[in-house]
């Protein structure tokens, strides 16, 4: 994934999105918003099953949303600032060039 000084391409920002899309994923994202959590914190707060929550971690993970770390038998998640940065970065470019009007028809 690109850091937040490097753009993003459409398909980088296509698969970011994708990630997010998912309302299950969405929670977790926000569930991580306030810094980082263990597994064990995320299954009882959002009420999932180990598995389920795996899998959407997962995906996050492989997106370049997330980051962990391994301490003892629990791993801690992280939410990427520079991943995030990098897609509002092309958020705000699309929305600055939304506005042009159309070449007229010929």
């Amino acid at each position: 994934m690109a850091v937040a000084s490097e753009p993003i391409h459409a398909d980088q920002a296509r698969a970011l999105l994708k990630a997010l899309g998912e309302p299950v994923r969405l929670r977790v994202i926000e569930a991580l918003g306030g810094g980082e959590r263990c597994v064990c914190d995320l299954v009882t707060d959002l009420g999932l099953a180990q598995s389920k929550l795996s899998f959407h971690l997962k995906v996050l993970k492989q997106a370049g949303l997330l980051a962990d770390r391994q301490e003892g038998r629990w791993i801690y998640y992280r939410l990427r600032p520079e991943t995030l940065s990098a897609l509002q970065a092309w958020l705000t470019d699309l929305g600055a060039h939304c506005g042009a009007p159309a070449k007229p028809c010929s």
